[in-house]
């Protein structure tokens, strides 16, 4: 079963939450997060990426890079923008999001639970972007990112949650792109202790977003756990920040594709490829697919419907559309065997819409781009459960966790 425990960390100054609050590290690039947070140094950007604040060109990877996270994260703690709790804390987190309302329970799950697979995961991590979390983790001997799980609803928690609804928030604020963030403190082991209780009740949870993070976290502490001859496994290290949402509260947005060529093809005889390969093509459709087992694809201008039957004898991984897109077209058509090397192709989370695509092909950015219909929580879930990792840039969810509304340290 899931164990959890209420934790001391950081947290920002009640009147600097907004300025302290960012987007997760790895949704901006370094020139997006450098225009985030002109103007604001209370921003957690300037931790989690500190290249910002060194001269441009500066290796994002260099020892330099955490040196100043390191920095500027003891600096905001020094000057009290960043202030310690005076006992252990859960927290529920709500965001707000148009008419969508997601309420989440803010604490640290064991390293442990992800090793023995009581948190499941549906990704592979790249080992670069696994180092460097890695580093920078153990830097800081902090998690400033909470871990994005899911779990399969339960009546204990949810009755847990609306009470703790009914009181006072600790914060309340929209955020510049229109999205609210409140937060409720629930105070105490105590109290903490009907929380923990209820999750271990439930069986296993999954990762939604965040695989690097996690990763990175469990190796953090089997590092510290290899070099403590007095391990206990409750050590802080063992445990590390996660924000679980129940299932039927998320919105998973498609995860889009552009690619930059066509691989020697024409048009005319790319689109021959693809009829070929099993899709049944239709010229002006609309640019959303309406359920799965459609993507819509833009070339020349026009966007297409792409159809294809399906293998009633397919498992989970092979039912996704990003699947069949990938092993029918983007890799035997298009060459895109490994698409998470690949420098032809480009992914574009759901939020930013289809009209993205549409500019980046008419910037010369791309040549075709393929708009797909979102997976669901239920298949991530069923995927995760058979032991199976999804193809590469599967899901976006959104809204985004903020990092810094709370921080684990060990």
């Amino acid at each position: 079963m899931l164990r959890v425990k209420p934790f001391q960390g950081l947290r920002p100054a009640d009147d600097l939450v907004a300025q302290v609050a960012c987007v997760p590290y790895d949704v901006v690039d370094a020139k997006e997060a450098a225009a985030l947070t002109q103007d604001n140094p209370y921003s957690l950007m300037h931790v989690d990426r500190a290249e910002i604040d060194l001269p441009a060109g500066t290796d994002p990877y260099s020892a330099a890079v955490y040196e100043k996270a390191r920095e500027t994260f003891q600096t905001l703690q020094q000057h009290e923008v960043l202030v310690r709790e005076s006992e252990p804390c859960i927290y529920l987190y709500q965001q707000r999001m148009g008419a969508h309302v997601q309420t989440g329970i803010a604490l640290t799950c064991h390293i442990e639970d992800y090793e023995n697979d009581i948190i499941k995961k549906h990704e592979k991590t790249r080992r670069d972007k696994e180092d460097d979390r890695t580093r920078l983790i153990g830097t800081l001997r902090a998690n400033t990112g909470p871990v994005f799980l899911t779990y399969r609803d339960t009546p204990d928690l949810h009755a847990l949650v609306t009470e703790v609804l009914k009181t006072p928030p600790l914060y309340d604020f929209v955020a510049p792109d229109g999205i609210g963030h409140t937060v409720w403190r629930v105070p105490g082991l105590k109290l903490g202790a009907f929380f923990v209780n209820a999750f271990a009740q439930v069986p296993v949870a999954y990762v939604a977003d965040g695989h690097h993070r996690t990763a990175s976290a469990v190796r953090v502490g089997k590092e510290l756990r290899e070099k403590n001859p007095d391990h206990t496994g409750d050590e802080p290290y063992n445990w590390f920040l996660c924000v679980l949402f129940p299932a039927s509260q998320l919105r998973i947005l498609p995860y889009n594709r552009c690619v930059h060529d066509l691989n020697g093809h024409s048009p005319e005889a790319f689109l021959e490829a693809v009829r070929t390969a099993g899709f049944t093509v239709s010229e002006n459709a609309g640019d959303t697919p309406e359920k799965p087992g459609e993507v819509r694809m833009f070339l020349g201008g026009k966007w297409y419907d792409l159809t294809w039957e399906p293998q009633p004898d397919a498992n989970p991984i092979e039912r996704l559309d990003v699947t069949v897109l990938q092993d029918r077209l983007l890799a035997p058509i298009l060459g895109i065997d490994d698409p998470r090397t690949s420098h032809r192709i480009d992914f574009i989370g759901g939020i930013r819409g289809t009209g993205e695509l549409v500019a980046r092909i008419q910037e010369g950015r791309g040549v075709v781009a393929f708009s797909m219909f979102p997976t669901t929580v239920d298949q991530l879930m069923d995927i995760a459960d058979a032991h199976q990792i999804m193809p590469p840039k599967s899901t976006w969810f959104e809204p985004k966790l903020r990092s810094g509304l709370f921080i684990h340290t060990f």
